[in-house]
Parts: C-alpha cells; sequence; structure tokens
C-alpha cells in the first residue's frame, strides 16, 4: 500500500469535501439588569411597586412559572423526566427524538437539580433605630433546572434549559452543523451525513455559504421564537417595560471537517502527524496557533496531549481557557476544532454580537494548526540554500553577517521570528526584541538599539523579513517561515538530543545512536591496529 508521505500532498490529493463551520455553541441567556442586587430592587421596586425585594415575591413568581410549565407540558402531551444521575442527558435526547415524529415542537422537558446563581433576603437591623429590615444578598443553592429539548424547522435539535429560580437564567444549545443539514433539506440538496458533520453534499459551494450564514442575528431570532412559544417567568408588562433577555457567549466551538478519500491512508497519516507534532503545545507554537503573545505571567496550561479512545487517538493543544481538537473522524475525516470556553482569552466581549470576530479566531486557528503541520512534517530546504545562509552576503552596498547553524543568538532570532509571524498586522522592533531577550535569557534592557537595528538589517538582507510600506513593521517571508522552522526543529529535534546521546557518558534512555557510534570509534582503533602491525 503507497500512503502519502506528507500533510500537504493528503491535503491537496486526497480531500473530497472540506466544510468550515460553527459547531457547538454553548449561550447564556439572561436578563443584564438582574444580576445585580441594585437592579433586583429596581425590578421589585420601581417597576413592580413593591415596598420591599424580597426572596418571597421571588418564590411567588417561581411557583406560577413552575406551574405554567407543568400545565404547558400536559396541555401539549409533553413528557417531562427527571434525568437519573450518571445517564449523559444527549443519549436520553436522542433517544426521544428517534419518537418524534413532528416537524417542529417541544420533545421532552427534563428535570434536575443543580446550582446555581441566586438571590437571599437576610435580616439587617438599623443601627439607629434598631429595627430590622430585609436586605438582599447574592448566594447559591441547588435549585431545580428544565431543560427542554425542541426541533425547530431551521436550527433542528436543540434545548433551552432554565433555571427556576429568580432571575430564571437560562442556557441554550445549538449545533451549527444541524443548522446547515435544514437548511439543505429545505433546498432539496441531497448530503450524506457524518455524525455532527457532512461525509457529502451535492452543491458544496452552497453548504459552504449555508454554514457562513449562520449569523447572531438569526440565533437570536431563534431565542426570541422559542420564548413566544414558550411559558415565560416573566409577564407581558414586564417585558414590555424593557425587562428583556440577551444573549452572551459561554462555549463556541469552531471546526473544520476535512473528508478524506482512503480511510485507512487519512488513520496512518494522522497517526504520522501526531508524532511528528508532540511539541505544539509549547507556548511558542500554541502562540503561532492562537496568534496571542505567551508571556510567563499568562494564566493556564499549556501542553500538548495525546488521547487514546478505544483505538483512534486524538490530538489536544491547550491555550488558556480554550483548546484545540484534531481527530480522525468515523474513520472518514480529519477533524480540526477550536473550542473558546472564555472570549476574553482573545480580548473580544462575550455578547453574542462579538460571534464574527469569535469565528475569525476560530477558524483562523484551525488553518494555523494545519500550516504549522505542513511545514513542520515538510521543512527541509536545499543544501545550495542552506550553505547560503553559512556565508555573508551583500545586497546593494549594504553587509549582512551569515546565518550560522549553531549559533545561539541565530537559533533565539529565528524561534523569535516563529511567533512573531502569526501577527497579522506584522510586528515591531520591540516586539521582537521582548521576545528574542526571553529567548536568551537577558533583560530586554541590555539589548541596545544599535544590536537590534543590526539584527533586522540582517534578517532583511537575507529575505527573512521585508518591511511594510509607509509603517515600522515588519512581516516574516514564506522563506524566512520555512526556514525559521527548519533551523529550530533540526536543531530542537535532531542535533541537540543526538549530540547529548554521543558525548554523555551515560547517556539516559534511548541510546541506540550512541551504541553505533561507540561500534564505528571500536571498528576505527581497531583498523588503525591492524595496519600499525602490518608495518
Amino acid at each position: 500500500m503507497n500512503l502519502s508521505r506528507n500533510v500537504s500532498e493528503i491535503i491537496r490529493e486526497h480531500v473530497t469535501l472540506e466544510v468550515e463551520s460553527i459547531d457547538r455553541l454553548y449561550l447564556n441567556v439572561y436578563q443584564p439588569q438582574l444580576q445585580r442586587d441594585l437592579g433586583v430592587v429596581a425590578f421589585f421596586r420601581y417597576h413592580r411597586g413593591q415596598p420591599f425585594a424580597s426572596s418571597s415575591l421571588m418564590a411567588d413568581m417561581t411557583r406560577t412559572f413552575v406551574t405554567q410549565l407543568e400545565s404547558f407540558a400536559k396541555t401539549q402531551q409533553i413528557p417531562v423526566i427527571t434525568f437519573p444521575k450518571g445517564q449523559r442527558k444527549d443519549d436520553i435526547a436522542n433517544g426521544y427524538r428517534a419518537k418524534f415524529s413532528k416537524e417542529e415542537g417541544v420533545v421532552f422537558i427534563g428535570k434536575a437539580q443543580e446550582k446555581a446563581s441566586v438571590f437571599r433576603t437576610e435580616k439587617r437591623y438599623h443601627q439607629a433605630s434598631g429595627q430590622t429590615y430585609p436586605w438582599l444578598v447574592r448566594s447559591t443553592a441547588m435549585v431545580n433546572h428544565y431543560y427542554i429539548y425542541a426541533l425547530d424547522r431551521n436550527f433542528g435539535p436543540f434545548f433551552l434549559k432554565f433555571c427556576s429560580y429568580f432571575p430564571y437564567n437560562a442556557k441554550l444549545c445549538l449545533n451549527g452543523h444541524e443548522y446547515a443539514k435544514q437548511q439543505l433539506k429545505q433546498k432539496g440538496i441531497e448530503f450524506e451525513p457524518l455524525d455532527n458533520g457532512f461525509l457529502s453534499c451535492a452543491d458544496t459551494r452552497h453548504l459552504q455559504r449555508v454554514c457562513d450564514g449562520l449569523s447572531a442575528e438569526k440565533i437570536d431570532r431563534l431565542l426570541r421564537k422559542w420564548l413566544r412559544l414558550l411559558p415565560h417567568p416573566f409577564t407581558k408588562t414586564d417585558r414590555q417595560a424593557g425587562w428583556l433577555y440577551d444573549i452572551s457567549i459561554l462555549q463556541a466551538e469552531f471546526s473544520l471537517t476535512q473528508v478524506l478519500d482512503r480511510p485507512l491512508t487519512g488513520r496512518a497519516f494522522f497517526e504520522e502527524v501526531i508524532h511528528e507534532n508532540l511539541d505544539l503545545g509549547n507556548p511558542g507554537q500554541v502562540q503561532l496557533i492562537f496568534n496571542r503573545r505567551v508571556t510567563k505571567r499568562t494564566p493556564g496550561r499549556f501542553r500538548t496531549r495525546v488521547i487514546t479512545e478505544g483505538v483512534t487517538p486524538s490530538l489536544h493543544v491547550d491555550y488558556k481557557h480554550s483548546k484545540i481538537k484534531q481527530y480522525h473522524k468515523e474513520g472518514r475525516a480529519l477533524r480540526t476544532e477550536t473550542t473558546i470556553n472564555d472570549t476574553r482569552d482573545f480580548t473580544i466581549g462575550k455578547r453574542l454580537k462579538n460571534l464574527p470576530r469569535l469565528r475569525e479566531v476560530g477558524f483562523a486557528a484551525n488553518r494555523r494548526l494545519l500550516d504549522v503541520q505542513q511545514l513542520s512534517h515538510d521543512c527541509h530546504v536545499g543544501a545550495a540554500t542552506f550553505q547560503q545562509l553559512q556565508t555573508p552576503v551583500a545586497v546593494d552596498g549594504q553587509r549582512a553577517s551569515a546565518f550560522r547553524f549553531g549559533d545561539q543568538t541565530v537559533q533565539a532570532l529565528l524561534q523569535a521570528l516563529l511567533v512573531l509571524s502569526i501577527l497579522s498586522p506584522g510586528f515591531k522592533q520591540k516586539e521582537l526584541k521582548e521576545r528574542l531577550a526571553l529567548l536568551l535569557g537577558l533583560e530586554p534592557g541590555t539589548i541596545t538599539q544599535g544590536r537590534m537595528t543590526y539584527q533586522l538589517r540582517r534578517l532583511k538582507l537575507h529575505g527573512f523579513i521585508e518591511c511594510l510600506p509607509r509603517k515600522h513593521r515588519y512581516r516574516v517571508t514564506p522563506f524566512g517561515l520555512r526556514i525559521a522552522l527548519f533551523y529550530t526543529r533540526t536543531y530542537v529535534s535532531l542535533l541537540r538530543p543526538g549530540l547529548s546521546q554521543i558525548a554523555a557518558p551515560d547517556p539516559p534512555g534511548d541510546n541506540r545512536l550512541r551504541s553505533h557510534f561507540d561500534k564505528t570509534s571500536e571498528a576505527i582503533e581497531q583498523w588503525c591496529r591492524d595496519a600499525k602491525l602490518a608495518a
């Protein structure tokens, strides 16, 4: 069997369908004005005209809301169940959906006790009068949550989870692939589904347009539609007065699915990719993928994990609260998936209106991971190019020293370029200086302006970087990125560990290279002894 040799070849020649889509969205549905105690006070005192804001008033609202939910389920003949402990809610939902025959409607309602943030009333004493008065405080409590699993003709399956206690925050969970499937069905376009994805489609361009068209406005309309159809915890008068739900992003998944024509080849190739990229969780590589700077003060873990569940391996790269997962989906497709759990990791707000910016980050991270894998898997350079870098260069009367492979400053400089290469507006001299100092173990202040000017001229004359017009910024060239990857990967993964085996008195771990060198040394010594005896 002839397996494909590198990432570029498999993507170029063996991908039959490529789809970029929002995957799972987990959204927070909340009343912005009721997340603080003063807002709650304003709701009960100034809107509803109550003398005090107290938990007894909230309890009355809760009883009304729960009664309406139960009455709605009974009238519509909707099953109401209590989720058993230890059983996946998705598995239960799939069973009910399989029996549901309508095009649209509530499939079932599930109930579970979960911890929630609530407001409580406590008694306080007025120091002057000595009388008690109620005071609102934020607390937590185990309260019932109602999971409303439904089918929408435009979005497919989704669920809306309501907390049964004031201020009745909710969670909306939907899936971009299910949305796309519903849109294709309505257009009469044939497709073959994967679990949470697509295996084939009669009109791939239309499929991608549908995926691109899933917007914040459409999601907002979905929520408003079902808030009208379902029992609402707030009255019509409350809503007309401006007490309305808003949406923020709790978790967003952005996927790139590449269906392969030969499943066996795809699996063998994917395992090779994992083997070649175990260092992707290092801070330098994480910066390449997520387009964010990582310093010693950056919180979170930066790691690569290879997880084998059954016989299917998967690659995980973590960055702060976000991660990229890459795996061979159902033995048919390469799935690259970025999950963002906190939008502020990328200085983006949490409200749903920021979805366009967030999807740029997610999809770009997927593409960068593949770019890094392609270059790192095939970053060789020709002998002539390598030799040219070992000698000084002169361009238009300007001279620059060589990029000698084993030089510590050269290695640090090229590692810094790898990090800075993903900055779309380019990088400044200051950013290169800070990164170079960190890699050399120096304070940035110890690197002079003249030294940085020298290094920038050196990089420019050798073709590693180019100046951006009318800006004091620089951009890494494709040639510079390839050479930087070749130098750093060869030095870190091949030369340094190889020399440590050869030179160490007692090398730990795999010392096959050392044993072969020892045998070669013994053979040479024996040859010399034999030659001397013969003479």
